[in-house]
């Protein structure tokens, strides 16, 4: 059975990491982990034996994921599982928040994804198979105070994912979201920007903003049980 390729985003850090170890040690698996500083990769060099390639990818620039994929094809002839993990978080009120912070998470939370997942269609279709596994939020789902624009950008996430499932259902591509809520990852800690609340009224919203930040690295969810339910996910049939 030829090998099949995944092909990650944001793999230095957090879910990206965890999967992309976890996929390195798995046979029958070609792996091209991406990061925007790939010398943040060197953990999986002693699983490499040719079957995995590290590259640059910063997902704002679609330069660099055209190259990414072209790379990716020429090294394995295939992309089967796209996993569009990479991206950031940004706490303040809506009126306090800053427009070009928070348009650059959109730019790689939403148009990232987006640009990512069209990079890869053509290949898929042609294969006639194919997995985009989407990282979504349970902030796609649920809002809170503090995070008005990272919700919009993961409730983005949710109706585009559903969209595309039903339109590549005939060429035989699967779509799938993953929704986590309070995992030890970077997201509360340094990838995700804060702004304490500065007026008045919203005072009572500056302990949640410092608490998410406190608690970095301390939350219950597990970063290498996601990975495993990612990989074992029924979802991606013979691709496990």
């Amino acid at each position: 059975m030829a090998n099949k390729t995944w092909l990650i985003t944001g793999t230095s850090t957090g879910f990206g990491r965890n999967l992309a170890t976890l996929l390195a040690k798995k046979p029958n698996i070609n792996l091209v982990a991406t990061a925007r500083n790939v010398d943040k990769l060197a953990y999986l060099d002693k699983f490499n034996q040719g079957q995995i390639k590290k590259l640059t990818l910063d997902v704002t620039k679609p330069a660099e994921i055209e190259e990414v994929v072209k790379q990716t094809l020429k090294s394995f002839g295939s992309i089967d599982v796209l996993v569009n993990n990479a991206g950031i978080g940004y706490f303040g009120t809506f009126e306090e928040s800053n427009r070009d912070a928070v348009k650059y998470m959109f730019d790689v939370n939403v148009w990232g994804l987006v640009d990512m997942t069209r990079s890869v269609l053509a290949t898929m279709r042609k294969q006639k198979s194919g997995v985009i596994v989407n990282f979504s939020s349970i902030g796609g789902l649920f809002s809170f105070p503090t995070l008005s624009f990272y919700h919009g950008s993961k409730y983005a996430v949710e109706g585009i994912s559903e969209a595309i499932a039903k339109e590549v259902a005939n060429s035989g591509i699967k779509v799938m979201l993953v929704e986590p809520s309070g995992f030890r990852t970077d997201w509360a800690g340094r990838s995700s920007e804060k702004v304490l609340p500065e007026i008045k009224d919203y005072e009572q919203f500056k302990q949640f903003i410092v608490a998410n930040t406190e608690g970095a690295h301390h939350e219950a969810g597990d970063p290498e049980a996601a990975a495993v339910f990612v990989h074992k996910q029924r979802t991606l049939g013979s691709l496990n």
